[in-house]
Parts: structure tokens; sequence; C-alpha cells
């Protein structure tokens, strides 16, 4: 139903409610994008009526149908959209919606599941609300465009999109919310297998706290472990990794490996031993 006229200018009609509400220091809004619909209609009349100010889309980084077909000056389609965030999950934006958000919108913000989580944990500190992966989009795209540009002490406005959450997924997003907030690190390390290693590792790390350790006995000279440490900020997980290498460590950082955060961490030490 996106890729409708009357869809599209009822969807507008966010727009007046936000710009009456911020009628002279409005500097950006941040709207979630799927197939373009209410992206479009925002777009068409915050431009109307206050074209100083900047519309700003977010998708996720795997279902940017929207900021693929921008860069490519025509729709194109997805071959397979990520789901986390199915509110917005679609192969092709409309024909109706690109050319109003080509002309009307300033970029394409894209953030990842970990991010979007981390928006998720924020607006349910500041509301006790939870909404959907989609619904957080918004405040997810303004907080990495903040961060990535470093623009600061103007007004924004991100908009929240829908609270349709599916119980089950609460564990997933409660887990990598800090990962997703920068103020958690994961790390594959290498330990000798012999007693006390462990506590040498820790004693390592400082006074950091660990959130995660996950180890088996798979062989009698090393160990493999996935370890979680609270940290931060990227830099400082850089830190961490950096201060093992120093002392030895085989270290590498999995922040950023969905591999590793899905299925590796309940892997550790279960490989085969010709593997």
């Amino acid at each position: 139903p996106f890729d409708d006229p009357l869809v599209i200018a009822g969807q507008g009609t966010i727009a007046d409610e936000i710009v009456r509400q911020h009628p002279s220091d409005l500097a950006a809004i941040f709207v979630p994008v799927g197939g373009g619909g209410l992206i479009a209609g925002i777009g068409a009349y915050v431009k109307s009526v206050m074209p100083e100010v900047r519309v700003i889309g977010v998708e996720p980084v795997d279902s940017d149908a929207m900021n693929r077909a921008l860069r490519a000056g025509h729709p194109v389609s997805l071959e397979t959209p990520g789901l986390f965030a199915d509110g917005v999950a679609v192969r092709q934006v409309g024909s109706y919606t690109f050319p109003i958000v080509q002309a009307t919108v300033e970029r394409i913000v894209t953030v990842n599941n970990d991010e979007i989580c981390g928006a998720i944990k924020d607006i349910f500190d500041d509301t006790r609300t939870i909404v959907e992966p989609a619904g957080a989009l918004a405040v997810a795209g303004l907080k990495a465009y903040v961060e990535r540009t470093g623009e600061r002490g103007k007004h924004f406005v991100a908009l929240l999109s829908g609270a349709n959450m599916n119980f089950d997924r609460l564990r997933f997003v409660a887990e990598r919310a800090e990962l997703g907030e920068s103020r958690e690190a994961l790390f594959a390390v290498t330990i000798p297998e012999r007693p006390g290693s462990f506590r040498q590792f820790c004693a390592s790390l400082g006074r950091r706290v660990i959130t995660e350790f996950n180890y088996r006995l798979n062989d009698r000279q090393r160990a493999d472990v996935f370890v979680g440490v609270s940290v931060g900020s990227r830099e400082d997980a850089a830190q961490v990794r950096a201060g093992l290498l120093r002392q030895g460590y085989e270290a590498t950082d999995l922040s950023d490996n969905e591999l590793a955060k899905l299925h590796v961490r309940y892997m550790v030490g279960g490989h085969a031993r010709d593997v």
C-alpha cells in the first residue's frame, strides 16, 4: 500500500504535526524507510513549507532498497532483504515514492542490527516503551549520523513508526544492545591450556568487566575462548585488543562479525581435530 498517492499524502500529515511543534528551530527529520511512502509524504510536505529542513532516511544495512535506488538513479530489486526490521523489509521501492524521495530527501543513513537494538534500548530507557526494530530505525539513524558527522547543537526529530515487537525477539535485542551502543566488545582469544591461565587472562584485562566467556576443552596445549568485555567506545575496544596482543595473546575483534555473534559463540572449542 505504500506506493499510492493517497497513502503518501496521508502519511505526509505526520510532517504537518512535526512542523507545528517545531516551527523555527528544526534542522533535520529522520524517517524510517521501507517502500518509501512515509518518507515521500514527509519529504513532499516539509520541502513545500520549510525547505531549509533536511529530510534524512534510515534503512537497515541489509534492506537498503531506497539507498541503492538513489545511487543507481532508478528503483532496483534486492535479492534477499534482511528480516530483522521486517516492517521495512521490501525488495523494491515504489514507482510513485522513488521520484519524490529523489527530489526531497537529503541522504539515506544505513544502520546494522546492533545499532537498531541499541536504539530500542535507548527508547525503553527514556520512555519505558518497547518499539519494534523498524520503529527504532530513525533513532538508530540519528545516533549514527551524529557519530559519523560530528554534527551537534541542533534540533533533530526522529520518527518512531511502530511497536509491533515480537516477544521472542526481546532476548536477541537485549544481547545485542550493548554492542550497538559500543559498550561491549567480543573477542576470540587463544590462551594456554594450563592451570591459572584464565586467571592470568583476567588480570591482563585489568579492572574491566567480563560480560561473557565461552570455552570447551578441545586441545591439551591451547584454549580458544569467546569473551565479551565491557568497553566505553570502539576506540576503547581497539585498545583492549592492542593490549592483549602486546601481552602475547592471539586476539581477534568479532564485534562486527555477524556470523560469530550468531553462531561462533555457541561453537567455541567444539570443532573437530582436523578443522
